[in-house]
């Protein structure tokens, strides 16, 4: 418990609403660049955790303290404090922050990191025992509990957090169904070709069941107010004791409903992150950028996004103003044991100007998916399944507006995988040769490591 916080004008107090990835970045770095007191604020857990790293914790890998990147003893070194709490509204003319147990908080300058949490769409039976999305500790906490006596469950959506649940069950030999609304697996994502050999993956090695094309029509429950089975709207009935939510996230702010800052889907930043309220800013998950940066999503949900918009703030908090500036959309992802990475843009369908070229090895299941401008052939993105290639490598060809030809010809170089893994790069453009009539050759070792060094070192200094 915390009794109201009044702080003199030379002691400016900046409060942190959240310690997921953004909000801590944010605190780190403000710590850095200056001795403003901090506080975070979060009533999830006391301290940051990796929450990728939830999916280990129930499969036994990891214990939950092991997904703590920093010892507790971290923040008090650092002077940074932490307060255990639900804010339940903010008062921004008085700057000060209303708490679920009544308490108050004044602060000087505030970040708004509050992340998201799982999409439910009014479902009926969406609130019975044994349905749960898998966002929080919390949620990780309420799956022990709804699968200790469970055989057979339904994740409804196909996206990377289904597959992170699937295979979570599936470690306690409890059979998965997904109900995917789509005609493929993560259609509205990836193309179809990419699609496809995930789901053949999914399929062969781990006995998913993919029902395409079907949506939840309600969740029916027994005498005691559990999951017994599902009804679909194509009218088929599934039994199960456990029910996945997993058709997205969105933003966290259903606090902020009655308060005067500006929402849509998300909390409305500048470029700057700055909300329409001064001295309120929003980080992570849960913002929304009023003009989206290129052909990025207004809200980015992604881990390293979060820790990219913590630093920028916590620039301009400290004097420096700072516009957030990603650089090249890049991602990264596990299908079960297929990897998954992208580059630069990789749309689930071709748009006009647009062409590509696919390579793919299904017995191994590696599969390139490279996209290119159809008339100056510039690189545009590239999905790779099983095969890793080196971010600085792909980042430096598409700041430089480097050719298809120019990619595949130097495509060892971003080639990450361990020294004693098959290569590919010779049949890749051999393929490449035959379908667009070139005579393309793979560079020489000496040339591309020289290229390699050269940007391992600019990316160094």
């Amino acid at each position: 418990m915390f009794r109201h916080i009044i702080l003199t004008d030379s002691m400016e107090h900046v409060v942190i609403i959240g310690n997921g990835i953004s909000g801590v970045t944010a605190a780190r770095y403000i710590r850095k660049l200056s001795d403003k007191k901090i506080t975070m604020i979060s009533a999830e857990s006391k301290y940051f955790f990796s929450r990728t790293a939830l999916m280990y914790v129930y499969m036994g890998h990891m214990r939950f303290k092991d997904t703590q990147p920093y010892e507790p003893s971290f923040w008090k070194k650092n002077d940074i404090d932490i307060v255990e709490g639900f804010v339940d509204s903010i008062d921004h003319e008085g700057k000060s922050l209303h708490f679920s147990d009544h308490s108050t908080m004044s602060y000087d300058k505030l970040i708004l990191a509050v992340g998201s949490k799982p999409n439910k769409f009014g479902w009926k039976g969406e609130d019975l025992d044994g349905v749960q999305g898998l966002y929080s500790k919390q949620d990780l906490e309420l799956l022990e509990s709804n699968t200790k006596n469970c055989k057979t469950a339904v994740i409804v959506g196909g996206g990377l957090i289904g597959v992170e649940l699937a295979e979570m069950l599936l470690t306690r030999n409890i059979k998965v169904q997904f109900l995917i609304r789509e005609d493929r697996f993560w259609g509205g994502v990836l193309p179809e070709a990419d699609s496809r050999l995930v789901e053949r993956h999914m399929r062969k090695h781990h006995g998913l069941q993919l029902r395409f094309e079907d949506e939840l029509e309600e969740i029916i429950g027994d005498e005691t107010g559990r999951v017994d089975h599902i009804i679909t709207k194509n009218g088929e009935k599934i039994d199960c004791q456990l029910v996945g939510l997993t058709a997205g996230v969105r933003p966290n702010i259903d606090f902020l409903e009655s308060s005067a800052i500006e929402t849509n889907r998300g909390i409305l930043v500048n470029e700057d992150l700055t909300t329409n309220i001064e001295d309120i800013y929003a980080i992570g998950d849960c913002a929304e950028f009023r003009v989206p940066n290129g052909e990025r999503k207004p809200i980015e949900q992604v881990w390293y996004t979060g820790r990219m918009m913590g630093e920028t703030v916590a620039q301009t908090i400290c004097g420096s103003h700072t516009s957030y500036s990603p650089g090249h959309w890049f991602n990264s992802a596990k299908f079960f044991d297929l990897e998954y990475q992208t580059y630069g843009w990789v749309w689930n369908t071709l748009k006009d100007d647009e062409a590509e070229f696919i390579w793919q090895n299904k017995e191994k299941e590696l599969l390139l998916h490279f996209v290119f401008d159809k008339n100056s052939h510039v690189i545009k993105g590239v999905n790779t399944f099983g095969i890793r290639l080196r971010h600085e490598v792909f980042d430096h060809w598409l700041t430089i507006k480097a050719s298809i030809e120019e990619v595949l010809t130097d495509l060892k170089a971003a080639n990450f995988d361990p020294e004693f893994y098959k290569r590919y790069e010779e049949v890749i453009i051999s393929e490449f040769n035959s379908k667009f009539g070139t005579t393309l050759n793979v560079r020489k070792r000496s040339w591309w490591k020289n290229t390699l060094n050269k940007l391992t070192h600019a990316n160094d200094a």
